[in-house]
């Protein structure tokens, strides 16, 4: 029977995962790329952050669509961001 995600503790310390909205921010180029709202599980001593199955893939694949905006349609001054809105 696989745990929960929350019911592991972290492997970095042993410390207690909690649930929380993030906020991560890439550079690349000089082009800054900011995404905030991800959902993850933060250690609460450490602070090492752990993502669902999938879950950096697709911060990767928006991180990587956003500089590619911004190159590809030189639509930014050097930053850009992003924020994930549940409905």
């Amino acid at each position: 029977m696989r745990k929960l995600l929350s019911e592991v503790p972290c492997t970095e310390c042993g410390g207690q995962l909690r649930s929380k909205y993030i906020t991560q921010e890439f550079e690349r180029g000089g082009v800054k790329v900011k995404l905030s709202g991800i959902s993850a599980m933060v250690c609460a001593k450490c602070g090492e952050i752990y993502f669902q199955p999938g879950g950096a893939d697709k911060v990767a694949e928006a991180a990587n669509s956003l500089f590619e905006l911004a190159v590809v349609g030189k639509q930014h001054k050097h930053r850009l961001a992003a924020q994930i809105c549940r409905v």
